[in-house]
């Protein structure tokens, strides 16, 4: 029987300089791997489709599309002497070496193997589910009746056919509220942390678009931008350079912190920019379901338990990006691996998850939301569902474009308007958010972005804007772009909202679907369906009727 899996606290273990030696032995095996894995997200072959399994209870611009990044190999400083490579893999308190095996998920049985009893976690649809477990959608059961065209409600039993015969290890490592920046960080005194901890980090400084920034200014930059837990950005720095309690060990992990060698990503913005989106891919398409497996840099691969979370696929994630699968599991389930050395600085994460999780509760629902601009007024549908922020990660983001006789980064006389009432949070740099609660924190409740806000006539912080209400001109601000236009993306608790997930967005009655790739997807009303593209054609134009209908 598949029970839920609970972490235990027997990692705990209190050190002076809890991440220094981990983070150093970490740095010097990385010098010793060959090359650092660049894979990418995988899209499972199973359809995406949702099919109604159980009975209800009842009740022309764009964003400029990423280009691959190819890291660079690394070249060794300071190469260790043989014995003080044993020193270092016994410091690490390797587990058991990594079998690793690429499953057929379809493969029959000679005899079918019990099925397994799965409770599900928040956050869980049933096409995300019958991916991980690879299976098909009709092949689950319950001996329960619930709605599954949208969130499963947490702890409900299903029944699914044991078709995987090698996964990674089913333990989870992280929660959700730990890697996206959730209600569990209010209160977080990022600057006070680094100065206490009184490492490199809390005297570096960083000279950025807006001028010099601390490595407490730094952190919070990434985070704020990326949604992503300000704890989890410090423990990585300190995990993979020692930042945090201690000083550099080279050149080299003070110029690329993460570990991530590439000439172009030197920096601890840049690093931990990198870093994130690794972290949101793992996230977010563990959650829709968009990869299953894992690819080391030494080409083997490991399919993930598909009991785990989506804050533990985040994690595993990055440091398969970084490392050789027999460190990788040390670094996952080790005694001093990356949980250890986060307990060691934080506490328990799993005690604070208890008092803010579910981030997202099944009976959630989008407040009414008008299109962002003007009634009257013409414009096009220019992306569909796509990353909210950065090349990669969470679909949560559309784009609208103002009309135009001009193609390319033009100044337009068009306002962006408010699709909801709420309080300006932030203001600046091409970005509004704008808090639906009132109560001034992006971390809780429902915060819409508005990205590429110029700076002439951007609605300022704290400014109190209804529905409808004046937040900007569109422009190019704030990022590369190929156009004038507007980004448009959801959070709830910290957590980016999927524009054409279980939860899609719907505006005025038009309903995003997401496409097979970024920027892909469609908006639907009634009959009428608006496939996006980027070349602002006749056919993507969207009307905001003047009488609301």
């Amino acid at each position: 029987m598949e029970q839920r899996l609970r972490p235990g606290t027997a990692w705990y273990r209190k050190t002076k300089y809890p991440g220094r030696r981990a983070g150093f032995t970490v740095v010097l095996l990385a010098w010793l791997i060959s090359t650092i894995a660049c894979s990418q997200g995988y899209v499972s072959t199973f359809d995406l489709t949702a099919t109604a399994l159980f009975s209800s209870s009842g009740a022309g611009g764009g964003d400029i599309l990423p280009e691959s990044e190819t890291p660079v190999a690394p070249t060794p400083v300071n190469t260790p002497e043989p014995a003080l490579l044993a020193t270092t893999m016994a410091a690490q308190d390797m587990p058991p070496t990594l079998i690793i095996e690429t499953p057929d998920p379809t493969s029959p049985h000679t005899t079918p193997l019990p099925p397994i009893l799965y409770y599900t976690q928040a956050g869980d649809t049933l096409p995300a589910v019958a991916i991980r477990f690879g299976v098909n959608q009709e092949e689950i059961t319950s001996n329960e009746t619930f709605d599954v065209t949208g969130f499963i409600p947490a702890g409900k039993l299903l029944i699914i056919p044991n078709r995987l015969e090698a996964t990674g290890p089913a333990d989870s490592v992280m929660p959700d509220s730990e890697i996206v920046y959730s209600p569990s960080a209010l209160g977080f005194d990022i600057d006070a942390f680094v100065q206490g901890a009184g490492g490199y980090m809390a005297g570096y400084r960083e000279y950025l678009a807006d001028g010099w920034n601390s490595g407490a200014r730094v952190i919070q930059k990434v985070a704020i931008e990326n949604s992503i837990n300000p704890r989890m950005l410090l423990a990585l720095v300190e995990f993979q350079a020692g930042w945090v309690y201690g000083q550099p060990a080279n050149l080299a992990v003070t110029d690329y912190p993460m570990g991530f060698i590439n000439k172009d990503k030197k920096g601890l913005y840049k690093q931990l920019s990198w870093a994130v989106q690794q972290l949101s891919i793992g996230y977010y398409g563990w959650r829709e379901g968009l990869f299953t497996s894992l690819t080391f840099n030494n080409n083997t691969q490991l399919r993930l338990a598909p009991t785990i979370n989506a804050g533990t696929a985040a994690v595993e994630f990055l440091f398969s990006r970084l490392y050789h699968p027999d460190i990788w599991n040390g670094i996952m389930f080790g005694n001093d691996g990356f949980g250890a050395l986060y307990e060691r600085m934080y506490d328990n994460p799993w005690v604070r998850a208890q008092t803010v999780e579910p981030l997202l509760p099944v009976n959630l629902t989008q407040p009414e939301l008008q299109l962002p601009f003007l009634p009257g007024r013409i414009w096009s549908f220019t992306g569909g569902p796509h990353s909210a922020w950065g090349p990669d990660g969470a679909r949560a983001a559309l784009d609208f474009a103002p009309s135009a006789t001009e193609s390319g980064c033009v100044k337009s006389d068009d306002w962006v308007a408010a699709a909801a009432t709420g309080l300006v949070v932030r203001s600046g740099n091409g970005v509004v958010v704008v808090d639906l609660d009132g109560d001034g924190y992006e971390q809780t409740g429902w915060t819409l972005l508005y990205l590429h806000i110029r700076s002439d006539g951007r609605v300022p912080l704290g400014a109190w804007v209804e529905q409808g209400s004046l937040i900007g001109h569109p422009s190019c601000e704030g990022g590369v772009a190929t156009g004038t236009h507007v980004h448009f993306a959801r959070k709830y608790n910290g957590e980016w909202v999927l524009a054409g997930g279980p939860m899609p967005f719907n505006l005025d009655g038009w309903t995003a679907k997401a496409g097979a790739k970024p920027y892909q997807g469609s908006l639907t009303k009634d009959s009428l369906v608006i496939e996006a593209c980027t070349c602002g054609s006749f056919e993507t134009r969207i009307l905001r009727p003047k009488d609301g209908n």
